[in-house]
C-alpha cells in the first residue's frame, strides 16, 4: 500500500472522534466542582431509590392482581418503571453514584405496601398508584424547576429524561384515577398517609 499519497486527518478531527467515544459522559455533565457533585449525586440517588421503590410497589401489585383483569394495566405501568430503572442504574453506574443504603428497606416495603393495597382490591391497588405517583411527579417537577433555574443549556439531556419520565408518572397516576381510585372508602386517608411516607424515603434517600 502507497503511503505517501495518502492524507492524514487533521488533529482536530482525530479529538473529535476520541471525544465523541471516550469523552461522553452520559445525559449528566461532569461537575464543575465538589459542590454541584454533591449536588448531583443527591438528586441521582433520591431518582434511582424512587423509582426503585415504584417497581417494588407494581411487583406487590402483580403478585396479588396480576391474574385479574386488572393485571395487564398494572404489567403496563410497571413495564414503563422498569425502563425507568435501567436508565437510572445506567447513569448512576456512569457518574459513579452511590446508591441509597436504604434500597432493602425499600425492597420490602415497596413490595408490602403494593400488595397490601392490592388485598383491597382493584380500588385499592389504583389508590396505592395516584399516591405514590403523585408523590414522584412533584418531586420530578420541583428537580426542573431546580435545574431550569440553574443552567437549563447545561442540564439539557438530563431534564429530557426526568421531565419524560415525570410525564409517565402523571399517566400512571391520572390512569389510577379512571380506573376508580377515589371509590375506595378512606382513599383521602390512605393517600395521605402514603404521600407522608413518600416524603419521608425521598428525604432519607437522599442523604444515606
Amino acid at each position: 500500500m502507497n503511503l505517501a499519497g495518502m492524507s492524514l486527518p487533521k488533529l482536530p478531527v482525530l479529538k473529535d472522534l476520541f471525544c465523541n467515544s471516550a469523552c461522553a459522559y452520559g445525559v449528566v455533565p461532569a461537575p464543575r466542582d465538589g459542590e454541584e457533585k454533591e449536588m448531583m449525586h443527591r438528586m441521582l440517588r433520591v431518582d434511582h431509590a424512587g423509582e426503585y421503590g415504584a417497581n417494588r410497589i407494581y411487583a406487590g401489585q402483580m403478585a396479588v392482581l396480576g391474574r385479574s383483569r386488572t393485571g395487564p394495566l398494572i404489567q403496563q405501568m410497571w413495564d414503563q418503571e422498569k425502563k425507568h430503572l435501567s436508565k437510572f442504574n445506567e447513569i448512576l453506574a456512569e457518574n459513579r453514584v452511590r446508591p441509597t443504603a436504604l434500597l432493602p428497606l425499600w425492597n420490602l416495603s415497596g413490595f408490602v405496601l403494593g400488595a397490601s393495597t392490592a388485598l383491597l382490591g382493584k380500588e385499592g391497588a389504583m389508590a396505592c398508584t395516584v399516591a405514590v405517583e403523585e408523590s414522584i411527579s412533584e418531586h420530578y417537577n420541583s428537580q426542573i424547576r431546580a435545574l431550569m433555574e440553574s443552567d437549563p443549556e447545561r442540564y439539557t439531556e438530563l431534564l429530557q429524561v426526568i421531565k419524560e419520565f415525570r410525564d409517565d408518572e402523571m399517566d400512571h397516576h391520572d390512569t389510577g384515577l379512571e380506573h376508580d381510585a377515589e371509590s375506595l372508602p378512606g382513599y383521602w386517608l390512605l393517600k395521605n398517609a402514603i404521600q407522608l411516607g413518600c416524603k419521608a424515603a425521598i428525604y432519607v434517600s437522599q442523604r444515606v
